[in-house]
């Protein structure tokens, strides 16, 4: 077997969200509790030979429709650390939510990993639905499976090592095809939680997020994801706020836009 490749990790800060209640947080949160808010984060893992990227974020139409604050694009976002977006061999899309699957065509170079269960719920039939498809944007779903036939576009079936050091495992729960990430680093095996875990303290309480095609999953994947990773702060949430506190910027300048994930938080 080959050696893992160590990966440097980075999560970058590119909108924001804050005014919503804790019932908008956790099944059973109190509408009274608040205000708190959201973090937009993508995240990118650079290694010796290989760079990928983790979810493409909003587009600037979305950010004003949906009422989010777009600080910068991916694209930009990843020049703030010298990454150009057209080198991007490899694009992980963890779910097909609006605020993970859009911009793809700012990485035109890459191929695009979705699990099979994840296209065929954002076409199937509980997009009928409105609760399930409200954080869907059709053109986004759309654009993926032009994608798709184009060739670019690469389906799992569970769990799937991409190269030594980085694979991708099916959580389910939040979507049907919800996948998180687990990379090797200096510090151990991290886990991008992406939105299997929103918050630290939806997966830490179990206090599943709202927002959730089958709960009993969502809370099933708080257990997989404790067994991928190496400890609990090897664990990163898509959205909380506590990230770009917890973990340092890479540089000085960058502090409050860019966290580094691969060294251990503060």
């Amino acid at each position: 077997m080959n050696e893992p490749e160590q990966f440097e990790v980075y999560a970058i800060r590119y909108a924001h969200h804050g005014d919503r209640n804790a019932n908008e947080m956790f099944i059973g949160g109190d509408p009274h509790e608040g205000p708190m808010a959201l973090d937009y984060f993508v995240w990118v893992a650079i290694g010796s030979t290989h760079t990928y990227l983790i979810d493409t974020g909003f587009s600037a139409e979305v950010a004003q429709r949906r009422q989010r604050k777009l600080l910068r694009t991916p694209a930009e976002g990843l020049a703030l650390i010298g990454v150009d977006a057209s080198t991007i061999q490899d694009v992980i899309l963890t779910h097909l939510h609006y605020d993970h699957v859009g911009n793809f065509d700012m990485f035109p170079n890459a191929t695009l990993h979705v699990q099979d269960k994840e296209m065929a719920y954002a076409t199937g039939r509980y997009m009928r639905e409105p609760p399930l498809r409200g954080a869907y944007e059709v053109d986004d779903v759309i654009g993926l499976v032009k994608e798709v036939y184009g060739g670019r576009v690469e389906f799992h079936n569970g769990d799937a090592v991409l190269s030594p050091g980085i694979s991708v495992h099916f959580i389910g729960g939040h979507t049907m095809g919800m996948q998180c990430v687990r990379l090797w680093t200096q510090r151990g095996w991290l886990v991008l939680a992406s939105d299997a875990s929103h918050l630290y303290a939806n997966m830490e309480e179990t206090k599943p997020f709202p927002i959730v095609f089958d709960v009993g999953q969502m809370v099933d994947g708080y257990r997989t994801m404790r067994a991928l990773a190496d400890s609990a702060d090897h664990i990163i949430p898509g959205h909380d706020p506590l990230v770009i506190e917890r973990y340092p910027p890479p540089a000085d300048k960058l502090k409050g836009i860019v966290a580094r994930l691969d060294v251990a938080p503060h």
